[in-house]
């Protein structure tokens, strides 16, 4: 278990936490939410111990171990992978440690027996015989083979450090585990086996997501920052979600019936009050009024931005044939005759294990890069518009952000227009006029999305659109995207985005591709594709 009491941390004039009293038990997992920059992090920093809060205290039951997914990725750069994950129990390592060391002495005195013999009950205690098999079963779950359990953390790339250290948020049963974002970097089936391992755990998890299907599959509570309280929910996100709408709902509608009888009184009392034979029906009316009250609804911090694209024209009979594309990068054959044909209302998921082959593949449609071999060609009457993973290019300069607007919008638009325009993308007042190149990745992300939608194109391509955005954003997004008339291309990790959007799956493999007219989902468990897959893997090989 663990609890606040009264905490409060703010910046200057802003706000984060006022007085927040919460209470985690045992069992429960809560889904921590809020717009970007509520303070998600920064709650799961003080309950860590790693900031200070203004005031209030965190406290945590007796003897009880915090666990949390670290986020400095060269911290334990030194230290060998399985090493790294046994960290995570510090009691443990600490013991492991020194009773390595006092075996290894070559003078082993009477003393260093006395304290060897208590190392190891403390050792059998803390389950240290089963830590190397544990942390190895965990690693290889999160895709770290057995060859790399001996490297240094230092020879690992990016993603591969951040699966070992969530390895290590995992290690040891704690207590209380802290996780932020834990499903960046992980493919599919690593987000699934950590579904299952988070639903199957008996103690208390606080974990902040922008994957909603996570969230909906290990979620029992939902903590919502907002009006710088955390309010708590049973129920996963979805839940949380239509609770909260209707809850909203109901307010707005009172508030409105309360307003109307407001003024109907209001209007009967300046009508009589001067009339002596109604003047006791006004005074009556005139005590109605004062004991009428209009909840006050704060302004959330919560805001979803306006994502609409709207094609000029519909696509023709002729959309996208692609035949046999190869292309290799750095000696690694990322496509492999890579064939299919893109068809009217086809909305289609590309996914795989190897993120590079579909960015490769997006690169190559949008023109930015050629294949080694293979041809492609689009319909006549088809316009499209490109979202690259990688887009910090078109930030690059100095001009404001309705400058960098309008070279995308209609000639004869000016700065009233873009105003207008970024102010629903959540730029407002002096937001619309700061500099490109200082924006955040979730703005970038906002900025790249009011591009496509001037572009007016019948064919989006999209690859990785959700990293970096809220989950009010994503949600936008999502419903864009569902109700979009033409055709879609699109890479994502996201479980809900992908299986709410797509009516097709595109699987590339090392030997070509698995094309199926699927929801996501139904791709997920046909045992079909799995056969596919694994004879296409080996006929590659």
């Amino acid at each position: 278990m663990i609890c606040t009491t009264n905490i409060t941390l703010a910046y200057g004039k802003r706000v984060l936490f006022k007085d927040v009293n919460i209470k985690f038990t045992p069992g429960n997992c809560y889904g921590l939410i809020g717009a970007n920059g509520a303070g998600k992090s920064t709650f799961l920093k003080i309950l860590a111990g790693d900031t200070e809060p203004d005031s209030g205290t965190v406290s945590v039951g007796p003897g009880e171990r915090i666990a949390v997914l670290r986020q400095d990725h060269f911290a334990f750069d030194e230290e060998t992978v399985l090493n790294t994950v046994i960290m995570g129990h510090e009691k443990l390592y600490r013991i492991m440690t020194e009773r390595d060391a006092l075996y290894a002495k070559p003078d082993f005195s009477e003393e260093d027996g006395i304290r060897s013999s208590e190392l190891e009950i403390e050792f059998e205690e803390s389950n240290g015989y089963d830590a190397e098999p544990e942390a190895a079963v965990l690693l290889k779950s999160l895709a770290i083979s057995e060859g790399m359990h001996g490297k240094k953390m230092k020879e690992l790339d990016g993603g591969e450090k951040v699966r070992v250290l969530l390895a290590q948020a995992l290690f040891g049963n704690p207590d209380i585990l802290l996780l932020d974002e834990p499903t960046n970097n992980l493919d599919i089936k690593s987000i699934a086996w950590l579904g299952e391992f988070l639903f199957r755990f008996q103690n208390t998890v606080i974990v902040v997501s922008h994957d909603r299907h996570f969230m909906n599959q290990v979620c029992t509570h939902i903590a919502d920052i907002d009006f710088s309280k955390i309010s708590v929910y049973v129920g996963n996100y979805d839940f949380w979600y239509q609770a909260s709408q209707l809850n909203l709902k109901k307010k707005l509608a009172e508030n409105k019936k309360t307003t109307e009888r407001a003024d109907e009184l209001k209007a009967f009392i300046q009508r009589f009050s001067s009339n002596a034979s109604k003047s006791k029906q006004a005074t009556s009316r005139k005590k109605l009024l004062e004991k009428l009250t209009i909840e006050d609804i704060p302004a959330s911090s919560r805001k979803y931005p306006f994502i609409s694209f709207k094609p000029e024209r519909s696509c023709g009979n002729v959309i996208l044939e692609v035949d046999r594309l190869t292309k290799t990068i750095d000696g690694e054959k990322v496509l492999n005759n890579v064939s299919f044909t893109v068809n009217g209302g086809d909305k289609i998921g590309f996914v795989g294990g190897n993120p590079l082959a579909k960015t490769t593949l997006f690169q190559i449609l949008s023109g930015e890069m050629a294949p080694d071999s293979g041809t492609f060609h689009w319909g006549q009457t088809i316009t499209r518009s490109y979202f690259p993973k990688e887009h910090s290019a078109y930030f690059n300069g100095e001009v404001s952000l309705i400058d960098w607007l309008l070279q995308f919008s209609p000639p004869t638009e000016g700065e009233s227009f873009a105003r207008t325009f970024l102010g629903r993308m959540l730029f407002s007042g002096e937001e619309a006029v700061k500099k490109v190149n200082v924006l955040s990745g979730g703005e970038r992300v906002r900025c790249m999305l009011s591009r496509m939608m001037l572009s007016e194109s019948n064919v989006l391509m999209m690859d990785e659109p959700t990293n970096h955005l809220d989950l009010e954003s994503i949600t936008a997004l999502n419903n864009s995207l569902i109700h979009f008339p033409e055709v879609i291309l699109f890479t994502s990790h996201d479980h809900e985005f992908l299986n709410t959007v797509v009516n097709r799956i595109i699987e590339i493999t090392p030997g070509g591709v698995i094309d199926r007219l699927m929801t996501f989902d139904e791709y997920l468990e046909s045992t079909e594709i799995e056969e596919t897959r694994e004879a296409m893997i080996r006929k590659a090989a």
